[in-house]
């Protein structure tokens, strides 16, 4: 079966996962789309991707974590045994959890089999059960691939401290249910309403009925980042979302994202891409 033929898949009105491989280009151009992918390496002497600004030489058995909006291209690499899986971004978008963990993780780019050779091994087998499940028709593979898809994310979350900023940190502090629907209650009001007037951390603990500092400890610890930060990435996952729509401008989409001018969200933006909104259109692909 030539397997290529998934490289293209509508995750917006069709499915929430998708699985690829058998590809004989060794190489595909700079692009970015709305869902996520991971790469499982193949084999051979030259591995070489590139994810945002960085470019990697990886080995068989490495991961490659590509999440949604993120640029990036395969320079020259072995795509026929190589494994591609694809998510979509709105399947993770119904899970606080699966956000927290797609959030801490966003600048982990690549894993190596060397350096995680535990981790690598229980991904890999995880990778396989996915690909026995997704080729062979399984009677209700999408379920069954989401669910691997969910072990594969938790079992990177177990494996949380070999990524902190501070080694030896557990920073995966147990809190109450009620805390965590507050924070998910945040969380969800900051993305669904971008324009807000008050978006302050103060505001946001107020609406959480819980002191700022409190606030601040707990938002630290669920995405791996502070708020202030992690509100600017929100702002520009929605910006970046927006660009994929060639009708709208570039002014609507910095105010629908949030930025209150045009000159700050073009700074904002090209620090995080390295590149103005209109370049990153460029490269958008379905």
């Amino acid at each position: 079966m030539d397997y290529s033929k998934y490289e293209i898949y509508d995750f917006d009105n069709t499915s929430a996962f998708n699985m690829s491989t058998g590809y004989k280009e060794r190489s595909y151009q700079m692009h970015w789309h709305s869902y996520g992918e991971i790469l499982l390496v193949g084999p051979g002497e030259t591995n070489i991707f590139r994810v945002n600004r960085s470019t990697y030489n990886l080995s068989e058995g490495d991961f490659v974590l590509i999440w949604p909006m993120e640029m990036h291209a395969i320079i020259d690499a072995d795509r026929q045994e190589s494994l591609v899986i694809q998510f979509s971004n709105a399947f993770v978008n119904t899970l606080f959890d699966l956000q927290r963990i797609m959030h801490f993780y966003r600048n982990l780019s690549v894993i190596r089999a060397e350096g995680h050779q535990e981790l690598t091994c229980k991904l890999q087998e995880i990778a396989r059960k996915m690909k026995e499940t997704f080729f062979t028709a399984q009677t209700n593979r999408e379920v069954k691939c989401c669910m691997l898809l969910m072990e594969f994310m938790m079992t990177l979350d177990e494996h949380r401290e070999e990524f902190a900023p501070e080694p030896g940190t557990d920073m995966r502090d147990p809190y109450e249910d009620d805390v965590m629907r507050r924070m998910m209650l945040v969380t969800d009001y900051i993305k669904n309403n971008l324009t807000a007037d008050d978006l302050s951390q103060g505001a946001m603990a107020q609406m959480a009925g819980i002191s700022r500092e409190y606030f601040s400890r707990i938002f630290k610890n669920v995405t791996g980042m502070n708020y202030s930060k992690w509100l600017n990435m929100i702002r520009l996952e929605k910006a970046s979302e927006l660009l994929s729509h060639k009708n709208m401008s570039l002014t609507e989409v910095a105010m629908l994202s949030g930025f209150q001018s045009i000159p700050s969200f073009n700074r904002v933006f090209h620090e995080d891409k390295g590149m103005s909104p209109g370049e990153f259109r460029a490269l958008f692909v379905q």
